[in-house]
């Protein structure tokens, strides 16, 4: 991970490091390393998606670790210097920075966490559509509903889920979430 951290310019590892102590405060969702890695890939840095999400989730577990354990910026900088692989300096630095300015703001309390290990829900989007042909049938005239959920998993990445749904699946799909907000609507 130090090796790829390496790459990052320090402006893009700054934001992503921001991204997470937001997410760690219930501020935003999730952190967006599909749109970040694109950004960083078109500054002319070689990097892909998986490896930035493995030091999303590295970071997140360091933040999260740390405010669980109350450290100081001192304490999280002495414990970084003793790691088997050495961060680099301007990954140290935007780490103290970060921490200082916004660490202690992490509340991490058991309910969060309860919250946070199942993930959360941050979109949806639903568009109609009609299969004209396809290469077995001529004539379908075939309506459908795609479904994309943007969901955030339990460490801050969003992703998008998409699905397709018949005219009948969608209803009963539709009459679900009326049944749920009628529901939610008695608590």
């Amino acid at each position: 991970a130090a090796d790829t951290i390496r790459l990052i310019p320090q402006d893009f590892f700054a934001e992503l490091c921001e991204q997470i102590i937001q997410h760690l405060n219930h501020k935003i969702p999730g952190i967006n390393t599909a749109e970040l890695c694109q950004r960083i890939q078109t500054s002319g840095v070689d990097i892909n998606i998986g490896d930035l999400a493995k030091i999303a989730n590295t970071l997140s577990f360091l933040f999260s670790t740390a405010a669980i354990n109350n450290l100081s910026t001192e304490e999280l900088v002495t414990t970084l210097g003793s790691g088997v692989s050495t961060l680099p300096k301007h990954a140290v630095q935007v780490i103290r920075h970060v921490w200082n300015e916004q660490g202690k703001a992490i509340a991490l309390s058991e309910d969060a966490r309860d919250v946070a290990a199942v993930g959360q829900f941050v979109d949806m989007k639903w568009k109609l559509g009609v299969a004209m042909s396809s290469d077995t049938c001529r004539s379908l005239k075939y309506p459908y509903v795609t479904v994309t959920l943007t969901v955030a998993d339990p460490s801050g990445q969003i992703t998008d889920k998409s699905f397709e749904m018949t005219i009948p699946q969608f209803k009963n799909f539709f009459r679900q979430f009326k049944e749920m907000a009628s529901v939610l609507e008695t608590v």
